[in-house]
C-alpha cells in the first residue's frame, strides 16, 4: 500500500511505459521496447536482478532475488544491509537502478568484431522504499517465493514475527521502464562472406536438474507436483 511520501506511478498509456531521457538508449535505439505485457513477460521468466545505487559516492551493484507483483517490484534483504538500511522508511528513499537479463543465444559471427549475443533485459530507475506495512511485506515475501517456485509458498512455514522484524523489503515502482532484445543471427560484412569460419546462433536455454531431498526429509513426504513440473 502506498505510503504518503511516494511519488504516483504514471504511463504513456495503459499498454505502455513513458520513455524517458534514461531509458531511451544512446545505442541501438532500435532495439528498445517499452510494451507493458514485453516488460512484464521479461521479468516474470527470470527471478535474479542486479540492484545498483550509490553508496559513500561510489556505485554499488548487488544480485539479489525479486517479485513483481502489478506494476511493482519488490526486492528483500536482512534489516542490517546497507541498502536496505540506505532506503529508509521516509523521505527520500533509495535512487536505485535494477537490470534483469535473459541470454538467449551466442551470435558467432565469422569476424570477432561482429561477435554477440541474443539477449532479452529490463532496466527500471526509480526510488526504492522500504515496505514497513506488515500485510504488504507478508504479501512481498510470498510473492517472491512463488515467483522463484511458483506454488512454494503455500507449501512451507510463514516468517514469524522474529524472522519478519529481521527481513527487509524495498518496493520499486514500475514507472521509468525500458526492455531491450536482439535477436536474429550475425550481421557479417559482405566482403566476410567467403571466409572458412562457422557462423550461426548457439542457443542458450535455462534447464533444471532432478530435486534432491535434504537428509532429514520425514519418510512419506513426496516431491510436490509443482516441482515435478519441468520448469520448477
Amino acid at each position: 500500500m502506498p505510503l504518503a511520501h511516494e511519488p504516483s506511478t504514471a504511463h504513456a498509456t495503459d499498454a505502455a511505459y513513458a520513455p524517458t531521457e534514461r531509458t531511451v538508449p544512446t545505442r541501438a535505439r532500435e532495439r528498445a521496447g517499452y510494451d507493458r505485457a514485453l516488460v512484464h513477460a521479461i521479468l516474470d521468466e527470470a527471478y535474479v536482478c542486479h540492484l545498483g545505487f550509490v553508496r559513500d559516492g561510489a556505485p554499488v551493484v548487488l544480485p539479489t532475488l525479486y517479485g513483481r507483483v502489478g506494476d511493482r517490484l519488490y526486492v528483500h534483504g536482512s534489516t542490517g544491509s546497507r541498502p536496505l538500511r540506505a532506503a529508509g522508511r521516509q523521505d527520500p528513499g533509495l535512487a536505485v537502478c535494477l537490470t534483469v537479463t535473459h541470454v538467449d543465444g551466442l551470435v558467432l559471427a565469422r569476424s570477432a568484431f561482429h561477435h554477440s549475443v541474443n539477449y532479452r533485459s529490463v532496466v527500471v530507475h526509480g526510488t526504492a522504499y522500504q515496505v514497513v506495512d506488515e500485510d504488504e511485506k507478508r504479501m512481498a515475501l510470498d510473492a517472491l517465493t512463488d515467483h522463484v517456485v511458483p506454488g512454494r509458498a503455500a507449501d512451507s512455514r510463514p516468517a514469524n514475527a522474529k524472522e519478519l522484524a529481521a527481513t527487509a523489503v524495498l518496493r520499486l515502482d514500475l514507472a521509468e521502464v525500458s526492455a531491450k532484445l536482439r535477436t536474429g543471427g550475425p550481421n557479417d560484412e559482405p566482403e566476410d562472406a567467403g571466409l572458412p569460419h562457422w557462423t550461426g546462433v548457439v542457443p542458450v536455454r535455462r534447464g533444471y536438474g532432478t530435486p534432491v531431498p535434504a537428509d532429514d526429509l520425514a519418510e512419506g513426504i513426496e516431491l510436490p507436483a509443482y516441482l515435478r513440473e519441468p520448469a520448477c
